[in-house]
């Protein structure tokens, strides 16, 4: 039964996250953290977090891994065709009519459509990533302190066009170091 759930649940994933990764955020978020409570919102940060250090997408990055946790290897596999299969039969017909030499307007038309509300669909999830990075600890206020410093960290450096694995390196050893901080002066 739960492999019949992770398929329909990661082929509406497929079938709806157009846009890419980020723009397919609350898209996952909805169906695996508030429909499903598969995860908890700080399970799918994450999963966020190591998809960016882990190749591929992050749908079938979290397809994957909510796979395995529900149903190990197979719940895996399942959920992990689930979520590409929607977009190869795409690709597989809007293929067929590009290489047989017609026109497709109507679908220049609906990308263009598309795009302000996938940057919208993206700006939603930086923010609820930002808010539950930020606001998960038992510091004052709410907020994480170690996560603050790490988030300010990644946005001095991207700006100073440091490449990504440095970032990503830097903030796993600022939050390594907090770790210890907090370890050793509770």
């Amino acid at each position: 039964m739960i492999l019949w759930e992770l398929f329909v649940a990661f082929l509406e994933v497929g079938s709806t996250a157009f846009g890419g990764g980020y723009a397919a955020l609350p898209i996952i978020q909805n169906v695996i953290v508030e429909r499903n409570q598969w995860l908890t919102m700080t399970e799918m940060t994450d999963i966020l977090s190591l998809s960016q250090v882990t190749p591929g997408p992050i749908a079938i990055n979290s397809a994957t891994f909510v796979g395995i946790k529900l149903a190990g290897i197979p719940g895996a596999i399942v959920a992990s065709v689930a979520t590409v299969l929607p977009q190869m039969i795409l690709l597989f017909i809007l293929s067929a009519v590009i290489f047989s030499g017609r026109k497709l307007t109507l679908v220049d038309r609906a990308l263009a459509g598309l795009r302000p509300g996938v940057v919208g669909l993206i700006a939603a999830a930086a923010l609820s990533v930002v808010m539950s990075s930020l606001f998960a600890g038992s510091s004052v206020w709410g907020m994480d302190f170690i996560a603050l410093a790490g988030f300010l960290l990644a946005l001095l450096l991207r700006y100073k066009k440091l490449d990504v694995i440095t970032v990503v390196a830097l903030g796993a050893l600022v939050g390594l170091l907090g770790g210890a901080v907090e370890y050793f002066i509770p």
